[in-house]
């Protein structure tokens, strides 16, 4: 009889509803946990903007914080020197993308900078870096692992189609829902795997992750412009959303993010420390 009781409260509409919000709970804690970088990111834009009497011009001050951060991040072992290599790269990767946007006016910064490269602040490779860096906590906390992912000869042509793409729009075709076809038909049968509570294993396919993710880079966009660390057209007179559209691009950003950390876990076996 007990152990009968025992299942049954088990299977109750009660017990479910409580095992379910624990998941959520620990759901949630690790993805905070991963967002240690962007959110510092966030804090200081919100500082910096509302902040009066700077000791220094507002872009430099965010880069400076952001280097001090990651070599924070670094000495206290929230971030491996491996991962900030990885992070370096997508800094170089997003402040290559800024040159040429700005220089054909797709946005703009507002303020001047003494780090800067050619009208671009180096803070702005940040913004990149932060999604690499949530990118690689959170595989490392929810122990991720990718069953079925295509062959290296499929991803990198791919991978170097979209970021291509981000540049030759402005004078060719765009490709971006091509290409977003092309990465759904390649990757529908991934499933990306991860620890849930008590060491139970989640799956969602890898086309919902890569949407789930660009549309949490997109929120983060209307609050990175809200506080004018960039600006675009359309907000020169004042502050409006970011035009739905701008999911599309964000969704392929965190795609080429997704294609080449999975790689460099692959080609180095690249495995964080806990």
């Amino acid at each position: 009889m007990g152990v009968t009781r025992r299942i049954k409260e088990a299977a109750s509409p009660r017990a479910v509803l409580r095992a379910g919000a624990a998941e959520l709970w620990a759901f949630g804690v690790k993805n905070a946990l991963s967002c240690v970088f962007p959110a510092f990111v966030f804090g200081m834009l919100a500082i910096t903007k509302t902040a009066g009497g700077l000791p220094i011009a507002r872009y430099d001050l965010l880069f400076l914080s952001c280097v001090a951060f990651q070599a924070l991040m670094v000495a206290t072992r929230l971030e491996t020197r491996d991962e900030l290599k990885v992070i370096c790269v997508f800094h170089a990767l997003g402040l290559g993308l800024e040159l040429f946007k700005v220089h054909v006016g797709s946005w703009s910064y507002p303020d001047p900078a003494a780090f800067s490269v050619g009208g671009v602040p180096l803070f702005s490779g940040f913004m990149y870096a932060s999604v690499a860096s949530y990118m690689i906590q959170a595989w490392r906390r929810f122990d991720l692992a990718l069953v079925g992912w295509p062959r290296r000869r499929v991803v990198v042509p791919i991978g170097a189609a979209i970021y291509a793409n981000f540049f030759a729009h402005h004078v060719l075709p765009d490709l971006r829902w091509a290409l977003a076809a092309i990465v759904v038909a390649a990757t529908w049968r991934t499933e990306v795997r991860f620890q849930a509570i008590r060491g139970r294993v989640r799956s969602m396919r890898a086309p919902v992750a890569f949407l789930c993710i660009g549309l949490f880079v997109w929120f983060a966009e209307n609050i990175a412009t809200f506080f004018g660390a960039w600006v675009y057209p359309h907000q020169k007179g004042e502050w409006s959303p970011v035009h739905l559209m701008k999911l599309s691009s964000w969704a392929l950003l965190v795609i080429v993010t997704f294609l080449i950390v999975a790689e460099l876990r692959r080609l180095k076996d690249y495995s964080p420390k806990r």
